[in-house]
């Protein structure tokens, strides 16, 4: 659809593309005959991750941060065309501390979802806690934290959560929409399990089962709220 879309696009505006039109048939061929688990044509794979790029893209605008701020680090071991990846490797590494130095942050925060079927989250954990330890003895390190927050399928327990964020109900529904941008990701998930919920309910469910637990401590009533456990390196 996508490859189809740049193609009229051209057409449309008096665009010669050979290559285009070259890359849209290659794509368009493989699809119609491909096997199960056969693995995608690079032109496959380009056209998945510039759909991929395009919904993150559109969240970040959504989310009010400007182009300069949005990063595509495209790490290596990512790039094996299937849902297994490759064990992370010391150029994985050395992209993360690129990035890392360039920006300095004050805060990094990660998908601590170590129960991540397919063990992407797991990588990419791993590159993040080996790039900040070897960064450490940096002086700008001294005030970089790292958080953690897990994804849609659980929640950190009471007892481990280091840092509660409330939501107003608008922030909850602006959440909701930031998830709606990830077309090709929210509806039916390769690892659905036997939740049969959205991706975005499972996320307000347990924002707002988290706001009721503090409630029930004694603490002020919220909406939902996002919960963080703090890495210490």
């Amino acid at each position: 659809r996508f490859a189809r879309f740049v193609c009229d696009y051209n057409e449309k505006f008096g665009i010669q593309s050979a290559e285009a039109e070259d890359i849209y048939k290659k794509a368009e061929a493989f699809l119609k005959n491909k096997k199960v688990n056969k693995i995608d044509i690079p032109e496959v794979r380009y056209l998945k991750g510039l759909i991929r790029k395009g919904e993150a893209r559109a969240t970040a605008h959504f989310v009010g941060l400007p182009d300069e701020q949005i990063h595509f680090m495209e790490l290596p071991f990512y790039e094996t065309g299937t849902i297994e990846k490759k064990p992370l490797e010391e150029v994985d590494i050395q992209l993360t501390m690129d990035l890392i130095e360039k920006i300095k942050p004050h805060q990094i925060y990660a998908a601590g979802d170590l129960a991540d079927p397919h063990g992407t989250h797991k990588v990419c954990l791993d590159a993040i806690f080996e790039s900040v330890k070897r960064l450490k003895p940096n002086d700008f390190m001294n005030d970089c934290w790292v958080w953690l927050y897990r994804g849609a399928w659980q929640e950190w327990g009471i007892d481990e959560i280091e840092m509660a964020v409330p939501m107003s109900p608008d922030q909850v529904l602006e959440k909701r929409q930031g998830i709606f941008k990830h077309q090709s990701q929210k509806d039916g998930v390769v690892f659905q399990g036997s939740d049969a919920r959205e991706f975005w309910q499972r996320a307000e469910d347990r924002n707002r089962e988290t706001a009721m637990f503090y409630q029930q401590l004694g603490l002020a009533t919220y909406a939902a709220m996002e919960a963080f456990v703090r890495w210490e390196y």
